[in-house]
């Protein structure tokens, strides 16, 4: 390659850049991934209608305590976290419709994902703090204090 092609070549890298930046900044929703999860995330009409037949539903909180207490959650629900779900199936009853909770369903949705692979019946994912931020109403649990 030339001096003089090399000149040429930087300068088109050059003058291409601010292009392929701009044109990424215009388009968000090409830099946005998808979710890593297939589970279904509720709305909270959807979760809203789901809460008014407890005796059908079960929560499962795969945060930790400190988020619990923090962001806050739904009056009941088993709790254990995402790493831990796998060796806890046992515990989970299979007549219930699960709702899988996190703060922003993530961790929710990779949860619902693994409880629909085992056979149970999922209804989606929510994430707490979305929930609460788009009219939901979540309960806020105070932590205990510490003597």
């Amino acid at each position: 390659m030339t001096k003089s092609s090399l000149r040429l070549a930087v300068v088109l890298m050059a003058l291409a850049s601010p292009l392929l930046l701009a044109q990424q900044a215009s388009n968000p929703a090409a830099a946005v991934k998808a979710p890593a999860f297939k589970a279904h995330v509720l709305t909270v009409p959807e979760l809203n209608a789901l809460i008014a037949k407890p005796d059908k539903l079960l929560f499962i909180d795969v945060r930790r305590p400190d988020e619990v207490t923090s962001v806050g959650g739904f009056p009941a629900y088993f709790s254990v976290q995402l790493a831990d779900l796998e060796k806890s199936l046992a515990w989970i009853p299979k007549d219930r419709t699960i709702v899988t909770v996190s703060n922003h369903a993530a961790r929710a949705g990779k949860a619902a994902d693994l409880l629909s692979s085992k056979g149970f019946k999922v209804a989606g994912a929510v994430g707490a703090d979305t929930y609460e931020k788009d009219g939901g109403t979540i309960a806020h649990i105070k932590a205990p204090s510490k003597q």
